[in-house]
């Protein structure tokens, strides 16, 4: 009568065994690793407190919050501001905005640091090349009011540098800022401006990965400059590429709200007001936090969407994604 109970323990017996070799051996790894860990506990603790921490806050997007009854004493409201959101008249403008300012900063903003990083790679002086590369991503360490600031300045209408050149080539001075045709040219220049010295480092150190024994048997081949960029630079660079391509497009729609929140005003709202810009509007100025909870929840997910769409797309193209 015994002995099937001790032949039906046997087998969690051994189960068990295994998990504990596991445990044992994930224990050794991090006695092995504990000083890289120790350096990534600041990057856990950040995202732990600033970004996994605030999402209970998302509740409120479901509630009638109010500050004097907390979070979780507010009365449920299911849907209704994200029904409200949807059947405000502002809704389109703002999705139209903020999808054609994100696709004018992927399409013409996306190219600029391969192509900076591919001329970079194919310059032999090595003091021009470090004095482009310093000047290039100069930007990228200034802070967004400043280099806001710049272009306010810059597009002035009475000392800005480009109107001095306008009235110089006996041209009428033009009020960019106030003109919302000039707007989402303005942010996307000043974008590619502001961000293509960094993002090209990026595609320089993945350029520096590729087999030099390529390119030395390409010009032994007799191949021009042109052909190794083509067939050696560029087939380099594709998993870099789709990469940050996923990257780029799951940004997308959340554009920097610091910028066009510091470059818009009421003259240009009707090409400039993005999803983000009116969550701080409702949310900060006019206290409707849970309508602009629900706004800011919309946003995430449909960031989200095209985040996994983007990568699906970009493994059965080449294979490549963040996961």
């Amino acid at each position: 009568m015994q002995q099937p109970i001790i032949e039906k323990a046997a087998p969690k017996s051994r189960r068990a065994r295994p998990a504990q070799a596991r445990i044992a051996a994930a224990l050794k790894h991090m006695k092995r690793d504990r000083q890289l860990l120790i350096l990534f506990a600041p990057c856990l603790l950040f995202y732990l407190l600033f970004r996994y921490g605030p999402l209970y806050g998302l509740v409120i997007a479901f509630k009638d919050y109010s500050v004097f009854t907390g979070v979780w004493d507010s009365d449920w409201v299911g849907l209704k501001y994200f029904i409200q959101f949807f059947m405000n008249q502002d809704f389109w403008m703002l999705f139209r905005n903020t999808i054609l300012l994100g696709f004018y900063t992927l399409v013409f903003g996306f190219p600029f640091p391969i192509l900076l990083a591919i001329l970079l790679n194919e310059v032999r002086l090595a003091w021009f090349k470090k004095s482009v590369q310093t000047l290039s991503y100069l930007p990228a360490f200034l802070s967004v009011v400043i280099i806001c600031s710049m272009i306010i300045d810059f597009l002035s209408p009475t000392s800005g540098l480009f109107n001095q050149l306008l009235a110089a080539l006996g041209l009428p001075k033009t009020y960019f800022l106030v003109n919302p045709n000039w707007f989402r040219t303005i942010y996307v220049i000043s974008d590619i401006w502001e961000k293509i010295g960094y993002e090209a480092i990026i595609y320089l150190a993945a350029i520096a990965g590729i087999n030099p024994t390529l390119y030395e048997a390409a010009k032994v081949d007799g191949a021009s400059r042109v052909r190794m960029m083509r067939h050696i630079t560029l087939p380099g660079l594709l998993p870099t590429l789709l990469v940050m391509f996923v990257l780029k497009t799951g940004s997308m729609i959340r554009v920097g709200y610091e910028k066009v929140l510091l470059l818009y005003n009421p003259m240009t709202y009707e090409v400039s007001d993005v999803f983000s810009t009116y969550v701080y509007r409702k949310g900060l100025l006019e206290s409707n936090y849970s309508y602009a909870a629900a706004v800011g929840m919309f946003e995430a997910l449909t960031a989200m969407i095209m985040l996994l769409g983007a990568n699906y797309v970009s493994k059965r193209i080449g294979g490549n994604g963040l996961w």
